[in-house]
């Protein structure tokens, strides 16, 4: 079913010798990308205490911290695959990752939590222009029968990014200020530039369609308006209160508006009519129910780590370590367990191990002991790791050979925001659950720091360190009404992956669909790139 890419290789030999080499540097611009949203989250807790230790930012300013990130990121990504088809994938990866340097440098010497909203969004401009072109560059250096294994090799630097963002961050936490979690993207940055000028192969659509501005623009104010409205809900308590009901109606309707002139459009940023193939709908919503657990779980974990059971941030990176491990493990591997039980098996088990595993929270509490984290942290990752393998080689190959660059910056955006999704959801539920079960224990409290002292476990407990021994019955108070809020948004997690087993059980094919189209030489599937 490979003869004919192992017969009329398309890669120039020279490119073909140092595959392996290119790969690597496509890993380590990845690398930066997802690391830096998990060394964020280690850092939250020291960023939220006041200054001079943090910023003193509050639940909405953290959230807004990582979102602002991750929605320019989804919003750019389809601007950004057009300019690299363009001027080339290699021109803009160089580009992207000088700028994402240029901001996290920026981030690391923010004075409020505005700025730091609005360096992390900067830093998601440069990320934009990276990620998609990895996959598109790997996908124009590997052979079709090597994809699918350079493919998991691709996957699992994630989770290699997820196991050293966390240590990393802790390290440096431990023996310098908050904005070094920034600031070490730099160095990582310009060797990162230096290993691709050397090694990375220019590649180009000869081509390529207009840039579509306005459903960059659509797509960008959709998403800020929904995220913002979650947000805002979860920090009033109140999802019912109008500002916030107008403004997640009024996201929702951009979006469908997005959504009716991409239909209409002759050079689309997203073409419809993909998601009409039920295949690649199924598995692009997968990833993004993949991401959106990942990322919220480890928001509310590292709180549950840090200000219930007392960890320092390097301890709670190695209490991630088991996440971040399994996935390093089981992601390059995952494509022999599709091989011999098919696509749909290995990702339906995958999601039901991830449902579990974010129910299982619900055991977690004050005094627990910690190896039922390490268990859990562990079997999430091979959860996640046999599904972001199979799913993203599905998702490359559902589509035809042309439309490649399209697939792999869909399926980068779903990722996203997915991630972004996760964080708001699950973080407003967190904030809405925690708020309206400590506000009780509030009463005593002056009436204009009740409020503030409601937003989160970080707000109610320095506020109880100021109190000195009055505050003890606050941090105990605190400490519950978080776990309880912890274990309601775990079932709330644990819900949104039942639906995606659902989906993925019915939609996704028994076995790879290369089989039947490798029987059709002319409908060679994405796999081989361009």
């Amino acid at each position: 079913m490979t003869t004919p890419a192992v017969t009329t290789p398309r890669i120039p030999e020279a490119v073909h010798r140092r595959r392996w080499a290119i790969l690597g540097v496509l890993m380590l611009s990845l690398l930066i990308v997802v690391l830096d949203n998990s060394i964020l989250n280690v850092a939250i807790k020291t960023i939220s205490t006041p200054e001079p230790t943090g910023l003193g930012a509050t639940q909405s300013d953290l959230e807004w911290a990582i979102n602002s990130y991750t929605l320019v990121f989804a919003g750019l990504l389809f601007t950004a695959g057009l300019l690299g088809d363009r001027l080339g994938r290699k021109r803009v990866l160089l580009a992207g990752l000088a700028v994402f340097g240029i901001g996290s440098a920026l981030a690391a010497e923010s004075g409020s939590p505005v700025q730091l909203i609005l360096f992390r969004a900067v830093m998601g401009l440069g990320a934009a222009f990276v990620m998609p072109a990895t996959l598109a560059v790997l996908m124009n250096v590997f052979e079709r029968d090597e994809q699918p294994k350079a493919i998991g090799i691709w996957a699992g630097g994630v989770g290699l990014a997820i196991a050293i963002g966390p240590i990393t961050g802790g390290v440096l936490l431990d023996h310098f200020w908050w904005g070094s979690v920034f600031l070490v993207n730099v160095p990582i940055v310009i060797i990162a530039i230096g290993l691709m000028i050397w090694l990375v192969p220019e590649s180009r659509d000869p081509k390529p369609g207009r840039i579509d501005l306005m459903g960059v623009g659509l797509s960008i104010v959709g998403l800020v308006l929904l995220v913002y409205g979650i947000i805002k809900g979860g920090q009033l308590a109140d999802f019912t209160d109008p500002a916030v009901l107008a403004t997640i109606v009024a996201g929702l309707a951009v979006l469908v508006g997005f959504v009716l002139y991409e239909k209409r459009s002759d050079h689309p940023s997203i073409d419809i009519s993909y998601f009409k193939n039920r295949v690649f709908s199924a598995a692009i919503s997968s990833l993004a129910l993949v991401f959106f657990a990942l990322m919220g779980v480890t928001f509310f974990a590292v709180f549950y780590t840090q200000s219930v059971r007392g960890y320092s941030p390097l301890q709670t990176g190695l209490l991630m370590l088991p996440l971040a491990a399994a996935q390093l493990i089981f992601a390059p591997r995952a494509r022999l367990v599709v091989d011999r039980f098919g696509v749909r098996a290995v990702c339906t088990s995958g999601l039901l191990l991830l449902a579990a595993m974010l129910a299982a929270f619900t055991i977690l509490e004050a005094d627990t002991p910690i190896w039922i984290l390490e268990v859990i942290f562990f079997l999430m990752g091979t959860g996640m790791a046999h599904i972001m393998t199979p799913a993203s080689v599905v998702i490359m190959q559902a589509l035809p050979r042309e439309k490649a660059g399209s697939a792999s910056a869909l399926s980068n955006t779903f990722r996203q925001v997915g991630g972004a999704l996760g964080i708001a959801v699950l973080g407003s539920v967190l904030s809405a659950a925690y708020r309206s079960g400590v506000e009780d224990k509030l009463t005593l409290l002056p009436a204009d720091i009740r409020h503030t002292a409601g937003e989160s476990i970080e707000a109610t407990l320095g506020v109880a360190a100021k109190l000195g021994p009055r505050g003890e019955p606050l941090v105990t108070a605190a400490h519950d009404s978080f776990l309880h809020a912890m274990h309601i948004t775990a079932l709330c997690g644990a819900g949104v992956a039942l639906i995606g087993v659902v989906v993925v059980a019915l939609f996704l094919p028994g076995r790879t669909p290369q089989e039947p189209e490798a029987q059709k030489p002319e409908a060679d599937p994405v796999g081989a790139g361009r």
